[in-house]
């Protein structure tokens, strides 16, 4: 089973629990989706495949290539895109997502306003404010959901940032809350790292109170007592490029014939 197809049945399996339900559509934007094309792309814009039922219109969607092929048949033009950003390239159009139609466990049909709210909700981004910290101490009291939400965000944020520290933090003013500090950003990701810790707050479907974000370089005296006191995630490595050999030359790849 695919991510998706997951929390398709967390979701089915506890129809009242709005939790289950933000974590689904946590997984449907994050996850790369497959859309079905009338025709090929022209000079990079396509035109979605799309079919009416109960007077509404929907666009066919896969979360694997394979499935895609399944359903179809057929050779047929397609393109790949983030969840999210099909959602934002359909919103307002009034049209649906036909999601892994007969080829999956997670099949569904997901109606135009869902694509709209889920837009919508991705949108709810994070503020800039000016807070002077003036005490960091071990995290707690904050729930294992947004936790476990932090965990699955930051293993997708690959090559942005070198780490992160998840600590309960005091302010000038007396507020308590929590930080989330990154350790040597990349240059222009902090926007994108800031987002997905708002994201992981959101589709926690938990009230979980405050959270700030801050960017710290290893070097700075605040990382090392992040290192003593705070919950640490390692973000991954981007992946290295691909170099493909010559053809028929790698014994466990032999060449495609036609």
């Amino acid at each position: 089973m695919t991510d998706l197809d997951q929390a398709h049945a967390a979701m089915e399996a506890a129809p009242d629990d709005d939790a289950a339900r933000l974590r689904f559509y946590e997984r449907l934007a994050d996850t790369e989706l497959f859309m079905l094309l009338g025709e090929e792309a022209v000079n990079e814009q396509i035109t979605p495949e799309l079919f009416e039922l109960e007077d509404q219109r929907f666009t066919l969607v896969f979360d694997r290539e394979e499935r895609l092929a399944q359903f179809v048949g057929r050779v047929a033009p397609y393109a790949g895109l983030p969840g999210r950003a099909l959602a934002q390239m359909l919103q307002g159009q009034g049209i649906g997502l036909a999601l892994n139609l007969d080829v999956a466990p997670s099949a569904m049909l997901i109606p135009a306003e869902a694509v709209d709210w889920l837009v919508q909700t991705l949108q709810h981004g994070p503020d800039e404010t000016e807070a002077r910290l003036t005490e960091i101490l071990a995290p707690k009291g904050l729930a294992e959901a947004v936790v476990t939400a932090l965990d699955r965000k930051l293993a997708i944020a690959a090559g942005l940032a070198r780490s992160a520290y998840l600590a309960a933090a005091t302010y000038e003013d007396g507020a308590r809350g929590h930080v989330l500090a990154y350790v040597d950003a990349v240059d222009g990701a902090e926007k994108a790292l800031a987002s997905a810790a708002s994201e992981a707050l959101t589709f926690s479907g938990i009230e979980a109170g405050m959270m700030d974000v801050v960017f710290v370089r290893s070097s700075d005296p605040l990382a090392a007592h992040l290192a003593k006191v705070g919950l640490r995630f390692d973000l991954p490595e981007p992946p290295k490029p691909h170099v493909p050999g010559a053809p028929g030359m790698d014994p466990d790849a032999p060449p495609k014939l036609r």
